[in-house]
């Protein structure tokens, strides 16, 4: 059975290889072990509710429960730029008009932006290759949105979520080919790894406080402004089932898009509701479907997926499926339904 839990010490070596395997464009996961080690600490003081909300991030594994692999990792910042500036731009428009001289002229243009300041953000997201089957996929991504449920006074009312951008094999982004390298004189992947492991004041250091015209960027740069790398489409596709939006907000280095939606309008929020267990095995019969379950803890918070049949005022779980989520019949859990094209 695959769980998802929060992050411990034990799970260190297990990140590790999950950074090896993710490549360059996860910044949130850099190959850095003090850095990865600090995090799962940050993490550990969220849960217990021993940092300020600028402070909090909470991170999640996908755990297979027979090996104890670490098959996947996601997490929830609580509120981002409120103790270091988050960078994006903001895709605009500037016009040039002369009505002596007949001109006018509309000019897409990056304005640098700190307009996310305070959201929320849903954030280093990534499952191994040998986990992407069977919907852990679904389950990595969307057990935080139980999460943002269950908990809603420890977030904004806005979540935010950067894709990440268009680069080659090599690592090798047109975007920052452009645009980045004339002012960090490093390579995409020195960027891309500095931000990762927290090194971010160089950006504001560096970085044209002026609109940036689009018109004057190479070709192969403009085509990648707000596109997302292949490996990430199916994930943007996800996000915008569940209501996000991009709403012309890029990432400095790739261009990637920057999604968005209020929390309350999140269908997995929104349709997600509190319910009593009932313990049965086998399962009764009739027409099942696949729902996301999380007990109500937060320290001790888990998320499974199960096939059972709709829940009413109480949900039907194995012996087996509540101890994975740590509950007793009777005690409560929240669940959402998968989307049917998920479900299938």
């Amino acid at each position: 059975m695959m769980i998802i839990r929060p992050v411990g010490r034990k799970d260190l070596d297990g990140l590790m290889n999950l950074a090896r395997s993710a490549g360059v464009g996860l910044t949130s996961l850099p190959v850095n072990e003090d850095r990865l080690a600090r995090r799962i600490s940050r993490s550990e003081l969220s849960f217990a509710g021993e940092l300020d909300r600028a402070d909090q991030g909470y991170v999640f594994v996908l755990e297979d429960s027979t090996t104890g692999a670490i098959a996947g990792i996601c997490a929830l910042e609580a509120a981002v730029g409120l103790k270091e500036p988050w960078y994006n731009y903001r895709v605009g428009t500037i016009v040039h008009a002369s009505e002596e001289l007949g001109v006018y002229s509309r000019h897409e243009t990056l304005f640098l932006s700190n307009d996310h300041t305070g959201y929320s953000e849903l954030c280093t997201l990534f499952l191994h290759p040998d986990f992407r089957a069977n919907r852990n996929g679904g389950l990595l991504s969307k057990s935080r949105f139980l999460f943002l449920a269950q908990f809603p006074h420890l977030f904004g009312k806005v979540v935010v979520a950067e894709m990440r951008g268009v680069s080659d094999e090599q690592g090798r982004s047109p975007f920052w080919e452009a645009l980045g390298r004339h002012f960090f004189s490093i390579d995409f992947a020195q960027a891309d790894y500095l931000t990762g492991i927290g090194q971010k004041a160089f950006v504001a250091e560096l970085m044209p406080k002026h609109p940036v015209y689009i018109d004057f960027l190479p070709p192969d740069a403009q085509a990648v402004i707000g596109q997302t790398h292949e490996n990430t489409r199916p994930a943007v596709a996800m996000l915008e089932s569940e209501g996000f939006r991009y709403e012309g907000y890029v990432d400095i280095f790739d261009a990637g898009p920057t999604v968005q939606a209020y929390v309350h309008e999140v269908r997995a929020v929104k349709e997600s509701r509190e319910v009593a267990v009932r313990l049965t095995d086998p399962l009764p019969e009739g027409e099942r479907q696949c729902y996301l379950v999380s007990n109500t803890a937060l320290s001790g918070f888990r998320v499974i997926l199960v096939e059972t049949v709709a829940p009413t005022h109480e949900v039907c779980l194995t012996p087996e499926q509540a101890l994975a989520l740590n509950v007793s019949e009777g005690e409560h859990v929240r669940c959402v339904a998968l989307s049917p094209k998920e479900a299938s």
